[in-house]
């Protein structure tokens, strides 16, 4: 980046990263930390992977299976957190949002595009999180009925450059993408 007082410039810089996670399996970005709160009040983070950035739509795309207990944590509150850290550019990126989960015909061409070999993510029997009796003990079916998107519509992005000096900058959907600079 030229000028490290550009706002918009800055806010760019965030969705290539984020384009670049949704194309490149290699970047880090792909893999970013998605927090959510249990009915019970509790964090709840997981390693997920970006499937979709759309910048002019405002949102994020992840996969899921439908019985995840992340699932049960977004019927009860509908908000997510992700956290994605690119140790080259020194950039955190921090997405505040409201998710939508997609399921059905609408998600066919999604399914499709899912390598047949990674669709085993989706129907673990018995389902995540419940207690087996030895380590093995569980099937990896590919269940086209437990697949989900979830969209997460973007509400807030905060994005901190840990250089010499320090930037950070809060942008909000509710301000049309406009950006202000806080401390760092």
């Amino acid at each position: 980046m030229s000028d490290p007082n550009d706002l918009a410039a800055f806010l760019d810089e965030a969705w290539q990263h984020l384009a670049r996670g949704v194309a490149d399996a290699k970047s880090p970005a792909r893999y970013p930390t998605f927090a959510t709160t249990s009915p019970d009040g509790w964090p709840e983070t997981r390693t997920v992977a970006m499937r979709a950035a759309i910048r002019s739509e405002g949102f994020v795309e992840v996969h899921t299976d439908i019985e995840t207990p992340k699932i049960t944590a977004l019927r009860h509150s509908p908000r997510a957190s992700l956290h994605i850290w690119l140790p080259r550019a020194d950039v955190q990126i921090r997405l505040q949002a409201q998710v939508e989960i997609l399921t059905g015909p609408g998600i066919d061409d999604d399914w499709a595009r899912v390598p047949v070999g990674s669709r085993v993510s989706y129907g673990t029997q018995p389902i995540p999180g419940t207690p087996i009796s030895s380590v093995y003990d569980y099937e990896k079916p590919a269940l086209r009925d437990r697949f989900a998107v979830l969209r997460c519509h973007l509400v807030d992005i905060d994005l901190v450059h840990l250089g010499a000096q320090h930037r950070r900058a809060v942008y909000r959907a509710d301000t049309n993408w406009q950006g202000t600079w806080v401390a760092p």
